[in-house]
């Protein structure tokens, strides 16, 4: 195939509808300049894509290749290099997928060494690796990334089971799901598993590094966008700044959490939110009550239906009980925030909290530990005697 705006040729793989919809390229950083071009098995058994000089533009370069090999297409999209004499899998498309999640791919970690990512085009005339990234980070409760080449640039919020709790369009009766697997060798992944026999869905990041869900209904001549990370600029990673929370639906959209305040003001009235917010006060671990300060006990701000902050210093307490969970957080001088949700439990928070998100449905309850407030302010705040 070939790009539109270009020239050079390309072996992919597309979804057979009326509009080409690619889901995967072989020789993307190297394309085929001349006229001719061909996919073939070397001698050695690989899959290779030659050019019209018959040099390799691309290779399935299997180590452990056979010289009895073949190479099918399967139904779910998968292209794959067989040893005919046993039938053994040598190699498959899926392990190495371009910008395109179709159903019964894998997305995340296979294994320890192994992270299955999407990569985004460089532009929509050309398929080689672009700026944008997407996977699973390994050191994290499970969720979806998009980095921007290594910063994050967009997540899904943790995956409680059945959604991601950062993503409130999925809600409970999503159906277009996701599955987190565990295989017999401890190999964790996603995999895209909804079936119809109406509609065909499937999960591109695109160059500009918006991660998409597309349907196409069968019979139709063209595919729609169903949903994007990116429905407003608060679902761009820490657009508010540690301490900072965001709200598409306010101007502006940044604010610190009650109890904080911009860290740098003069930053923040000119619209960059980077910065984030520090707190007014000191929290009482910090306070030097033997110098005459308050020593009142810490208290927390409940922020309902948030988008709970990334994951950086993380402690996760499966056993734990809601009650139990904020009381361990209260009485633990490093735990900064807590939050309880069903099919995860209680997590606490010790770093600095980012990416916080106000949804207007959904979303999880997060508690906020700041200094003690004095009655009659408009904080929504939660005791020791209340947990």
């Amino acid at each position: 195939f070939t790009p539109v705006n270009s020239n050079n040729r390309y072996v992919g793989i597309t979804i057979n509808i009326p509009a080409q919809s690619v889901v995967w390229v072989a020789n993307r950083d190297n394309p085929i300049k001349d006229s001719a071009g061909s996919l073939a098995i070397s001698g050695d058994g690989n899959l290779v894509v030659l050019n019209g000089q018959k040099e390799v533009l691309w290779s399935s370069n299997v180590s452990n290749s056979v010289a009895n090999s073949s190479a099918q297409l399967l139904d779910t999209g998968n292209l794959v290099l067989r040893d005919n004499s046993n039938g053994r899998v040598l190699w498959e498309s899926f392990q190495t997928p371009t910008d395109t999640i179709v159903r019964t791919m894998k997305i995340g970690v296979t294994s320890k060494n192994n992270m299955i990512r999407l990569t985004s085009w460089r532009s929509p005339s050309d398929p080689s690796a672009g700026n944008f990234s997407f996977g699973v980070d390994s050191l994290r409760l499970p969720e979806f990334f998009t980095w921007n080449h290594s910063k994050p640039y967009w997540r899904s919020g943790p995956w409680n089971g059945n959604v991601f709790i950062g993503i409130p369009a999925m809600g409970t009766a999503y159906q277009n799901r996701f599955d987190l697997v565990t295989d017999q060798n401890g190999s964790q992944y996603f995999t895209q598993s909804f079936t119809s026999n109406l509609e065909l869905y499937y999960y591109v990041l695109n160059s500009s590094g918006v991660f998409m869900e597309k349907v196409w209904l069968y019979g139709d001549g063209h595919s729609d966008v169903s949903w994007t990370s990116l429905g407003s600029q608060c679902d761009v990673y820490g657009k508010c700044g540690p301490f900072g929370s965001c709200n598409p639906q306010h101007s502006p959209i940044c604010t610190c959490l009650q109890g904080f305040e911009p860290k740098n003001k003069e930053e923040w009235e000119e619209g960059n939110y980077t910065s984030g917010c520090s707190g007014k006060a000191l929290l009482q671990c910090d306070r030097n009550i033997s110098a005459g300060q308050d020593g009142k006990p810490d208290v927390f701000l409940t922020l309902n239906n948030v988008k709970v902050p990334d994951f950086s210093h993380l402690m996760l307490f499966l056993r734990a009980t809601e009650e139990e969970c904020g009381i361990q957080c209260l009485n633990n001088c490093s735990c900064i925030a807590y939050a309880y949700t069903t099919g995860i439990g209680c997590m606490h928070w010790n770093s600095s909290l980012i990416d916080i998100q106000q949804f207007s449905f959904n979303g999880a309850d997060l508690h906020v530990k700041v200094a003690y407030s004095k009655p009659g302010t408009t904080l929504c705040l939660t005791t020791a005697a209340n947990l």
